[in-house]
């Protein structure tokens, strides 16, 4: 499992399964880990936590930004891959400002003008995407070093914790909020947000992994990919990849992914304004109209050169689907490969884009006795292999 360029053993928790393979019987190691994955200016140390099923398949977690640094899976031959975007060091993690496989917050995506209002009071917050602000801020949950508060062997699990006092990024009240990351024997990997605040707040988190399931640094991009999302209506944007409070039917549009498409398909659609807006997907699906109970199907992702596929689960009623537009080739990721347009995707699961600023949307207030809660679940797979006459 890849966790920096240096890593330090400092835990072991190894255990063995037996799991039945096309090859046979075989015995995969599970096991969690904790390593070094570096040192912050201030002397703070970064860990790296892995986790590893009975299947073999392996997840990194690093405490800075709560991220995800590595998924290993297996292809339909068996082979694996690391199929998530990301970095080796801790250092271009700090630098850089894509986001890889971080926990974004307080409020992700785009506030317009960088303001809200919350009980008859303005707030201004950091502008660090022209004038409007994107995912908390310069320095929101993505740019901080969580602490490691449990390692749970038995469940391949890790929760991690972050405590944003009053004032931080502009933002009242102390939020404490929690990210439990567990693994399962049956390749789903899940992360459970909960936050909990001593004054009244807005809150909206996700995840900002990206995606390719031919594996990170491949010969192929994720546009070949076919995505599907269970949704019927989608909220348009303006120029500034603001929702402008309409939501549109995604029937005979650019934007129907109702059943699984390639995504290159329309992607470079220069007739359709929206995709022209962001020169790409940028843009959130409605799935429901409110968080729900229980985490539900959002979408499905297969790669047709590997067989991989994942399906993504959430409480959430909004997913936001970015088709990695501005990647231009200045950004290398772990296999040394430099980052273009579409070489890999994310899928966010969220609340609606600038909500606080559209009534309609619903709310993203958090009072003290409340709790917030985003549930995040991928399972891996591999689909089978298709003819070929």
């Amino acid at each position: 499992m890849r966790a920096g360029e240096a890593t330090v053993v400092s835990s072991s928790i190894l255990s063995y399964k037996s799991v039945q393979s096309k090859r046979g019987p075989k015995l995969h190691l599970r096991k969690l880990s904790r390593n070094n994955f570096g040192k912050l200016a201030d002397g703070t140390a970064v860990e790296a936590i892995g986790l590893t099923n009975s299947t073999g398949m392996s997840v990194c977690i690093i405490s800075f930004g709560a991220s995800i640094q590595a998924v290993e899976v297996a292809d339909r031959d068996g082979s694996f891959a690391d199929v998530t975007a990301g970095y080796r060091t801790l250092d271009e993690y700090i630098s850089q400002p894509q986001f890889f496989g971080s926990t974004v917050g307080r409020v992700a995506n785009r506030l317009k003008d960088a303001r809200f209002s919350l009980g008859g009071k303005d707030y201004v917050v950091p502008a660090n995407d022209g004038r409007n602000s994107l995912h908390g801020g310069s320095q929101g949950f993505d740019k901080v070093n969580w602490e490691v508060v449990d390692c749970d062997e038995d469940d391949l699990s890790v929760t991690l914790r972050y405590v944003s006092k009053d004032g931080d990024q502009g933002y009242p009240g102390t939020l404490t909020t929690l990210a439990k990351y567990s693994l399962t024997d049956d390749n789903m990997l899940t992360v459970e947000y909960r936050a909990t605040t001593d004054a009244p707040t807005i809150v909206n988190l996700s995840n900002h992994a990206y995606w390719n399931l031919a594996g990170e640094g491949s010969q192929y991009d994720a546009m070949d990919h076919l995505l599907t999302i269970h949704a019927d209506m989608f909220l348009p944007v303006d120029a500034e990849l603001i929702p402008t409070g309409e939501r549109r039917n995604v029937t005979g549009s650019a934007f129907d992914f109702r059943t699984p498409k390639a995504i290159h398909s329309d992607v470079r659609n220069a007739g359709d304004e929206q995709i022209g807006f962001g020169r790409g997907y940028d843009h959130n699906w409605i799935i429901s109209d409110r968080i729900s109970d229980a985490p539900r199907p959002m979408a499905h992702l297969e790669d047709p050169h590997s067989g991989r596929t994942m399906t993504l689960f959430s409480n959430q009623p909004g997913l936001q689907f970015y088709s990695g537009n501005f990647f231009d080739g200045s950004t290398s990721g772990k296999a040394g490969k430099f980052y273009r347009m579409g070489d890999a995707i994310a899928l966010e699961p969220q609340q609606f884009p600038d909500t606080p600023n559209h009534p309609a949307f619903g709310s993203l207030d958090l009072h003290p006795g409340q709790t917030y809660s985003n549930i995040i679940s991928w399972r891996f797979g591999v689909a089978p292999k298709k003819d070929t006459p």
